[in-house]
């Protein structure tokens, strides 16, 4: 049930990043990441150390934090790109019905493309989905537009970086025709523009740490000389050859340009990619500081999040979508307007969050009603999960998560594949649980959680409505990529 605010109603930031992996900040502990932004606002805020993306990949994520709907409740579970968005009342139209501004800056992806989800406009970067379009050049997003205007048109990708892989140069254009500077500069300039009698809801969404990796010089500089950890390897992943069928499909060496390079090269694109996490970090102080000099800050609720992580190269992997820790946890800060007593300052909370929750949890700060289609969970208060389902793909494609306690449960149905793991002795899944049989009754517990769990085509995976059997095995065939991972090239505009 939603609290009454008192006073002003609270405007809201709310900052989204793709591709951040919740294990990659100062603040959660990492040696290297430097996050100096992102950790002071823990320190102001609540941290969610245990916050997931159950459904991590960008489009169902997304709609599930627009709508406060899991992906059984959404109809989403996949990655598709063209997928009708649901038509329920978005996250931006509550916030507009109750007498709000709302404005969006940054990466949607939502279909069709210049749907605004219930937003009153949005300043769009859609990282170059033309493909979406019948023609190359016919549908530039504002951020193009931007380049065109100041005599750049159609060189957003001229430096020859990969949409989807992780090779990586410095960015090939002046430092504010870089895309995290625009979008930071564009929200500062739409919270100037902002109705004064209103109160904001302000969605601060980029499109980085996803690839292309194009790093600032500057920034890069930073980690030139930085200790570089290496990425976890567990005995399970050790073997190409022994890993579940989709996370060979996943990781191709004859798909990804990254696999096969050299270990300087894959050394130089971790990087690349920590230097751009820190690049977010400073333009994110930019627009607090812009809050702050604009009298607002106090009366904001600030959050800072991710739609899901990445791999980059942990477990030999580089590929969103598994149910890994540096893939599937996010990073989730929550600081209260000044005042609201229900988050606390420098708290950690340990409770299992979801990306979804987003949308009760800020209807819930703001005093807000939530709608009666959310069946995600409001983080303000005392209500907790006794577990988190995941679920990514379909068929072949499929992956399903239980997370419970201090472990979790990885099902791969091609195989009938299981992983277990101990998250709190072993938080980067090194030790492989599943086949130890002092581990036999745990491992049982998650599988029934998950049978629980499973509903549609699912249901094929199971012996008398109840026992795992999965599917058959299926051979992996290597399959080279004309496309490049869907590789961008010149525009002409």
């Amino acid at each position: 049930m939603a609290q009454e605010a008192s006073g002003d109603k609270p405007n809201v930031l709310l900052i989204c990043t793709d591709h951040w992996s919740g294990l990659l900040t100062g603040s959660a502990g990492h040696p290297v990441v430097m996050t100096p932004t992102i950790d002071q606002l823990a320190r102001a805020g609540t941290t969610y150390r245990q916050a997931y993306s159950a459904c991590p990949s960008c489009i169902p994520a997304r709609r599930s934090m627009f709508t406060g709907m899991t992906p059984r409740a959404n109809g989403l579970r996949q990655y598709l790109e063209g997928a009708e968005f649901p038509q329920v009342p978005t996250l931006a139209q509550c916030f507009r019905d109750h007498g709000y501004q709302a404005f969006g800056v940054g990466k949607m992806h939502v279909s069709p493309q210049r749907n605004r989800v219930g937003f009153d406009d949005v300043l769009l970067d859609d990282q170059g989905r033309h493909q979406l379009s019948e023609i190359p050049d016919g549908a530039a997003d504002d951020y193009e537009l931007f380049l065109a205007d100041q005599g750049y048109g159609g060189q957003e990708y001229a430096g020859g970086m990969a949409h989807n892989d992780w090779i990586t140069r410095p960015w090939h254009l002046p430092e504010p025709c870089h895309p995290i500077n625009w979008t930071a500069r564009e929200m500062c300039r739409t919270i100037r523009r902002r109705d004064p009698s209103k109160p904001g809801f302000w969605y601060l969404s980029f499109c980085a740490p996803h690839p292309p990796v194009t790093p600032l010089q500057a920034y890069l500089d930073l980690y030139r000389d930085a200790p570089l950890e290496e990425p976890a390897t567990g005995d399970w992943s050790r073997d190409f050859d022994r890993l579940p069928h989709h996370l060979k499909t996943l990781s191709n060496p004859d798909l990804l340009a990254i696999v096969q390079a050299p270990k300087h090269g894959r050394d130089l694109s971790r990087r690349a990619y920590y230097a751009t996490l820190t690049h977010i970090d400073h333009q994110i102080r930019l627009v607090i500081g812009y809050l702050r000099e604009s009298g607002l800050l106090d009366n904001t609720i600030v959050v800072f999040t991710s739609d899901h992580g990445h791999m980059v190269g942990e477990h030999g992997l580089w590929c969103m979508t598994p149910f890994y820790e540096m893939s599937a946890k996010i990073p989730l800060v929550i600081v209260a307007a000044k005042g609201d007593e229900r988050m606390t300052a420098g708290a950690v909370d340990e409770r299992l969050a979801d990306f979804g929750d987003l949308m009760p949890t800020l209807l819930d700060l703001a005093g807000l009603p939530i709608p009666d289609h959310v069946d995600q969970l409001s983080l303000v208060g005392e209500q907790e999960r006794s577990h988190l389902y995941g679920e990514h793909g379909e068929g072949t494609a499929a992956m399903r998560m239980i997370r419970s306690g201090r472990h979790k449960l990885i099902y791969y149905p091609v195989g009938n594949r299981r992983q277990l793991f101990d998250i709190e002795a072993d938080p980067r899944e090194c030790d492989d649980l599943a086949g130890e049989p002092a581990h036999g009754g745990v491992l049982a517990e998650l599988e029934k959680l998950l049978v629980g769990e499973l509903y549609g085509e699912d249901l094929g995976w199971l012996k008398e409505g109840k026992e795992l059997v999965g599917l058959p095995e299926v051979e992996y065939v290597p399959a080279p990529d004309r496309n490049m991972r869907n590789q961008r090239g010149l525009r002409f505009m």
